[in-house]
């Protein structure tokens, strides 16, 4: 039987905190995780771009061994795994798997509104996707969403300006733009891998009734559930605990920044 890896691909560094709560509740197995930082953010690229960029990375990562790859991006789940799923797996790697953070999500969302009222929060890219509502309305139709892009956050998450004072006006500005929406808005997803970075913030600003998830957790369970349904999948998993980090960027730009999300030092190999 041919051993395995996991495997995790972002389009730049947000996707470290989805593979933290990988890592956390799954802590055994092997993992590959690729940024592609020369290329990030992958946000406001056309839906084309982001399928190419995407392909080309889940394509290098099954060829470092992984027969499952998790895209931690919103972006890259949104316009990219359903053409990877659909076409790109039955014809060239029948025996592969990818899977994204927008599903899992979707899946359990109902259980932590009681009005019926959601927000989302994420890229320009991932909110006019129209992704999460889609999804979201397969699982709960009853469920009434509300999105709001946030184009400022992921840059200064980047340039780790996001607990300054000076972040707060963008914070503050999108968060009562979504609520200006809606004032029954009980429960607020953040669709980008780099927003929990703002969670101290975010729990300021949003009444305390809101509930504010994240997406790592989730995904990070109902990877848990799949492997459990897939054991097919699973056996060929190898459990050595080793962690691999690789970028299209600069290593040691990467390595630098890439510990604020982690939350944990870690090296990197250029791809």
């Amino acid at each position: 039987m041919e051993a395995s890896t996991i495997g995790i691909f972002d389009s730049g560094y947000g996707g470290l905190t989805v593979f933290r709560s990988i890592a956390d509740k799954l802590p055994d197995y092997n993992y590959i995780y690729l940024g592609d930082n020369a290329r990030s953010p992958y946000g406001d690229h056309a839906f084309d771009t982001i399928y190419k960029y995407t392909l080309e990375c889940v394509e290098w990562l099954f060829a470092k061994g992984c027969h499952l790859v998790i895209l931690a991006c919103n972006t890259a789940s949104a316009k990219a795994l359903r053409t990877i799923q659909q076409r790109d797996l039955p014809a060239k790697y029948p025996d592969r798997r990818v899977l994204g953070v927008i599903r899992p999500t979707a899946e359990v969302i109902g259980g932590y509104t009681s009005t019926k009222q959601v927000g989302v929060m994420g890229t320009r890219g991932t909110v006019n996707s129209q992704s999460y509502l889609l999804e979201i309305n397969k699982f709960f139709p009853d469920i009434q969403v509300f999105q709001q892009s946030c184009p400022m956050w992921v840059p200064l998450i980047e340039n780790n300006e996001h607990l300054e004072p000076g972040a707060d006006f963008f914070i503050e500005e999108y968060c009562s733009a979504l609520l200006q929406q809606s004032a029954d808005i009980d429960c607020v997803l953040l669709a980008c891998t780099h927003y929990p970075l703002l969670m101290p913030k975010l729990k300021r600003v949003f009444p305390d009734h809101i509930n504010i998830l994240t997406q790592g957790e989730i995904v990070a369970e109902r990877l848990l559930d799949y492997l459990e349904r897939h054991p097919e999948i699973a056996e060929k998993l190898v459990k050595q605990k080793e962690r691999h980090f690789y970028t299209s960027g600069d290593p040691a730009v990467f390595d630098e920044h890439a510990s604020v999300f982690f939350g944990e030092t870690l090296k990197s190999d250029k791809m």
